[in-house]
């Protein structure tokens, strides 16, 4: 069956207003997590029914993920930072600004490990590609992991089977896949896929081991076989209305989860995966 979007929150005229997310995770009790341009750290009930404001970094939240411990570290384009937020009390704490040899210049999006590594994409210059990709351990130690030029890293993801970090460059456009090697350096770029006439944005894996990818421009959300390189389109919206510059995305089982930047609400999408009913 095709896949199904729809408004799973409009947060158009409510109070909080959900003030165009950027970020998006899954927390274990199912609810989905959001950011907002004044750096809100917004909480979703798991139906969608009540959105809460848990805490706020004064700047601009782009990228969120959980931790192992249910920790939320969320990028901030104003402090170019990385916060840790408990979800329980709010606190936000300052988890790293990048590092002493080279502070981050555009922290665009974090993905975390199931042993707490935490890898940081660094968007550098719109029009110039720069460094890169940064690597932390859970304690803040850590700084630049891949120091090649990449151009406008976004939306970062790493593979099930830990042996890569897939980043995406928004203007080049397309996928690349770094290999993490044994003793956890980084190794050489190589190319996923060119996604032609698009600006690609956010990435995850989803239950297939496939990629999904949030493209900024035009609105959709696309399926790439990270082996292949084949792509395949999940759901476009041409009237950007339902999916409005999409950027970050996050699976709840079976369900996909979208920000969108250009608009005050999350989609969820069934019937995403091949053979889902």
């Amino acid at each position: 069956m095709a896949a199904r979007g729809r408004v799973f929150y409009d947060g158009t005229l409510g109070d909080p207003q959900l003030d165009h997310p950027e970020g998006v995770a899954v927390h274990p009790d199912g609810s989905i997590w959001c950011g907002g341009e004044r750096g809100q750290i917004y909480r979703l009930a798991p139906d969608g029914g009540r959105l809460d404001q848990v805490a706020e970094t004064g700047g601009f939240a782009l990228g969120l993920a959980f931790g192992p411990a249910g920790e939320l570290y969320a990028c901030d384009l104003k402090h170019r930072a990385v916060f840790r937020i408990d979800p329980r009390s709010g606190a936000v704490e300052r988890f790293t600004d990048g590092g002493a040899d080279r502070p981050f210049v555009t922290p665009n999006c974090p993905a975390v490990t199931p042993d707490g590594t935490v890898y940081v994409s660094d968007s550098h210059i719109q029009g110039e590609p720069g460094p890169g990709v940064y690597r932390f351990a859970s304690d803040g130690s850590g700084g630049l992991w891949y120091d090649g030029p990449l151009d406008f890293a976004n939306g970062v993801a790493v593979a099930p089977d830990g042996a890569a970090v897939y980043v995406v460059e928004s203007f080049r456009p397309g996928i690349t896949r770094i290999p993490i090697r044994a003793d956890g350096s980084a190794g050489k770029a190589e190319p996923v896929v060119t996604l032609t006439d698009t600006v690609p944005d956010g990435i995850t894996f989803g239950p297939d081991n496939a990629l999904y990818v949030g493209c900024y421009e035009p609105s959709q959300v696309l399926r790439v076989d990270p082996v292949s390189g084949e792509v395949t389109t999940v759901l476009a919206d041409p009237t950007a209305h339902l999916l409005c510059h999409p950027t970050n995305l996050a699976f709840r089982g079976q369900q996909l989860f979208t920000a969108n930047l250009g608009r005050w609400h999350i989609t969820v999408i069934d019937g995403v995966l091949p053979g889902a009913a």
